[in-house]
């Protein structure tokens, strides 16, 4: 989204392997940022550093973004412990076109597709 503050999205894996959107939370509207009435189920939240739009359930097959200049994105895997944040421009050059999907890999393809 285009957004002066952080914004935070959250996703769940379905049982078919696509990524759900759950919910989201921002400080502040901008572009991209869903209209809770937009979507049936979706529950508004003011808390107190900011906006929550909840039971958003937006099932998508891929994610597709742009690894922002500015935008610092981030991944944090939540079910890790301790929680880890990665940036992406650790790992990509800015403006970098990413698909994000869910992906059985066969653990041998891996390992020899890794040491090419």
């Amino acid at each position: 989204s285009v957004n002066k503050g952080r914004v935070k999205d959250y996703y769940i894996v379905t049982e078919d392997k696509k990524l759900c959107l759950d919910r989201t939370v921002f400080v502040s509207y901008g572009a991209g940022i869903p209209e809770p009435e937009e979507t049936p189920g979706a529950i508004f939240t003011v808390k107190g550093n900011g906006y929550e739009i909840s039971n958003l359930n937006r099932v998508v097959p891929r994610l597709t973004m742009a690894v922002g200049i500015i935008a610092n994105h981030a991944i944090t895997l939540l079910n890790k412990q301790p929680e880890t944040e990665r940036f992406l421009t650790d790992y990509f050059a800015p403006q970098t076109s990413l698909f994000l999907e869910i992906k059985r890999v066969n653990l041998i393809e891996y390992i020899t597709h890794s040491l090419k």
